[in-house]
């Protein structure tokens, strides 16, 4: 007797429908794995995003700050260069008294040594000096009351090359004189005036 399988086409059929959802399943497992690498794109960029965002903010911070610090440095450069100036002028003004301290003990020792050597019937009128040179203005009632002045500056140890540069007849009313004028040499001592002396004299 023999039989035959009638079943037999439809089990293939039943065997080759497992083989065509392969590509099916195999696209839904992909589907999942392009999504997380979409949302670790987008996590990634937003951290880039911030990390960039908050190191700008640093940057833009540190610049503040610098200029602040530079606009504080600059108001202390103005302010040292303004104390450099007030001392460079306070310090002129001190060089300026010295002088004129120093040129004021020369005319006070030099009028000394014209007035303690004129002799009685001798007046003057009037004087003045430079560096080395002094010249005397004066009335007398003589020419021997002039010699005896010339006689007694020569004398002095403190003038020298004592000359007569002219003696005129003068009238006043009823009075009769004799006008001269003299230039001697002088040779004094500075005297040296420091800055604490200056500035105490200036606070009595």
């Amino acid at each position: 007797m023999i039989r035959i399988n009638l079943l037999k086409p439809e089990k293939k059929e039943i065997r080759e429908e497992p083989t065509s959802l392969i590509p099916e399943i195999r696209e839904k497992k992909k589907t999942p794995v392009t999504g997380l690498i979409i949302i670790l794109a987008i996590v990634t960029v937003a951290a880039l995003y911030y990390f960039q965002d908050k190191e700008l903010k640093q940057e833009t911070s540190l610049l503040n700050q610098a200029q602040e610090e530079k606009k504080s440095l600059q108001y202390v450069l103005s302010a040292l260069q303004e104390l450099e100036e007030q001392k460079t002028i306070l310090e002129r003004k001190i060089n300026l008294i010295n002088q004129l301290k120093a040129r004021q003990e020369i005319a006070v020792r030099i009028m000394d040594e014209l007035s303690k050597n004129i002799p009685g019937w001798v007046w003057l009128t009037e004087t003045s000096y430079n560096e080395k040179e002094v010249n005397i203005k004066g009335r007398a009632l003589s020419n021997n009351l002039i010699a005896d002045y010339v006689y007694n500056l020569e004398s002095s140890p403190h003038l020298s090359s004592v000359r007569i540069i002219s003696i005129n007849q003068r009238r006043e009313q009823s009075n009769q004189y004799l006008e001269f004028t003299l230039t001697a040499n002088y040779d004094l001592p500075l005297v040296s005036v420091s800055s604490e002396e200056v500035t105490q004299g200036e606070q009595k």
